[in-house]
């Protein structure tokens, strides 16, 4: 149980994040937000991580920018 609120807190920091340093406006509401956090951080954990545990700043670097792409998928694909 603790390990799905860390993830919520991480996709959530990860997600405003994201839309942070996202140029442009990113108009989404907060769930949103928290959902492209934690895909981000799932899709960069996935191709980064192989395997390795704990945290790890280039890890977390690659979640925003997996944070990033997928807005940028939800921009193209007008789903926002």
């Amino acid at each position: 149980m603790i390990n799905v609120i860390v993830t919520v807190i991480t996709g959530f920091l990860v997600g405003v994040l994201a839309r942070f340093f996202y140029p442009g406006p990113v108009p989404m509401n907060w769930l949103w937000t928290i959902a492209l956090g934690v895909a981000g951080s799932v899709l960069a954990g996935l191709v980064v991580s192989r395997g390795r545990t704990g945290f790890h700043r280039a890890g977390f670097f690659a979640s925003l920018v997996g944070a990033m792409a997928l807005i940028l998928l939800g921009r193209v694909l007008n789903l926002g």
